[in-house]
């Protein structure tokens, strides 16, 4: 351990002590900790509201070398719970870097920890399951943080959507990003595919996907009425990703029922468990999740194998969904359902993450899969 550097302690649920060093915010924090296997993309995983309630684990053992900018954002904030690697680069080399990790965790009083033995700490997540842990530079004694991470809950059965969802309904109009100009500046008219994005914690490149293929896009908070969505006159009702167990969010569950049939229907992670759910299926949470940039989804129409981008703790049951619902793709790894269509209505949606920035881009199809949908359907 550094002499410069402040110790640190991870303590989870199992009686597991990590000792490290401060990275980021000083404190104390709490949640449940999970490994992400991304190489690249930790902004994208500190800003993505769909960690909210959780600890990260970053398995690459070094982190932070491109630094951190204002662009990269999915959100308007970080929500991760707290941030965890092997070691944070000190040195940020980027021409579009505007500050280091160390930095942007300590400006959203994101606590942390590193040099601790990360392939330890996914191994022991791998063999327990994920579990609730206790971050601190506050408190040095091993036990009482323990102690702390068996007291405290777990993400099932709370519901953290309203935690991250906007309160105001917005329209989007920010495109995607090109190295010679930035982010595009969509121009789209009132002939435009309208979309109405739920916000259960979407993440902004799903909304610059839809922008840049000419749709208008309205985002609307997880909590508005099926006929308030309704009355806006969509084209198509986006269901985005979100943190957590989908049980509890009945309200999703509800609005998202009342549109069935009434319009074409596109959900992504959570938002495709809030439809599994929606259309009487059950959802069950997972030992340890999927989280990370190259797991295998097997697409059973093409048998076509894309590596896809993951986050997500809950699955929806394969065995719960009645006859009129088709499962569309499934995980190699674990067979888990990744996708899901109805025979008769106009819905379908995945349970990885087809925008994923900064890749892969395997699945970045099923938003003009959608697109077309929603353009069939307007026309008929």
């Amino acid at each position: 351990m550094t002499r410069d550097r402040k110790r640190a302690l991870l303590a989870l649920a199992d009686g597991t002590v990590f000792e490290g060093y401060s990275l980021g915010a000083e404190g104390e924090t709490w949640g449940e900790v999970v490994f992400n296997t991304a190489m690249t993309g930790y902004q994208e995983v500190i800003t993505d509201p769909s960690y909210k309630g959780q600890i990260v684990t970053m398995t690459y053992p070094l982190i932070g070398n491109y630094g951190v900018n204002e662009e990269d954002v999915e959100s308007r904030r970080p929500f991760v719970e707290g941030f965890i690697v092997k070691e944070c680069s000190r040195i940020t080399s980027n021409w579009r870097a505007q500050m280091s990790l160390d930095q942007y965790l300590k400006k959203y009083s994101i606590v942390g920890i590193q040099g601790i033995d990360t392939r330890e700490l996914t191994m022991r997540i791998r063999e327990v399951g994920a579990q609730t842990g206790v971050i601190s530079t506050l408190d040095p004694d091993p036990s009482s943080l323990v102690a702390k991470a068996r007291s405290l809950p777990t993400l099932e059965g709370r519901d953290l959507v309203k935690e991250v969802s906007c309160s105001q309904t917005y329209q989007w109009n920010q495109g995607t990003w090109r190295l010679e100009g930035g982010y595009e500046a969509p121009s789209p008219d009132r002939d435009s595919l309208h979309i109405v994005a739920y916000d259960l914690g979407i993440k902004y490149n799903i909304l610059r996907i839809f922008a840049h293929l000419g749709c208008r896009v309205t985002v609307v908070p997880a909590q508005t009425p099926a006929r308030e969505v309704l009355a806006l006159n969509p084209d198509g009702v986006f269901l985005s990703n979100g943190p957590g167990d989908p049980a509890p969010v009945s309200y999703a569950i509800e609005n998202t029922r009342q549109l069935l049939g009434k319009v074409p229907l596109f959900g992504i992670c959570l938002g495709h468990q809030i439809l599994g759910l929606a259309l009487e299926g059950r959802t069950y949470k997972l030992k340890f999740g999927h989280h990370g940039a190259n797991h295998p989804v097997k697409d059973l129409a093409t048998g076509k194998v894309e590596i896809t981008s993951q986050n997500h703790g809950f699955v929806v049951d394969m065995d719960s969904l009645g006859d009129q619902v088709e499962v569309t793709h499934i995980n190699l790894n674990d067979h888990t359902v990744e996708g899901l269509r109805h025979r008769d209505l106009p819905l379908f949606s995945v349970q990885y993450h087809p925008e994923a920035s900064p890749g892969p881009h395997d699945s970045a199809y099923l938003f003009q899969r959608f697109v077309d949908m929603v353009r069939d359907y307007r026309a008929r």
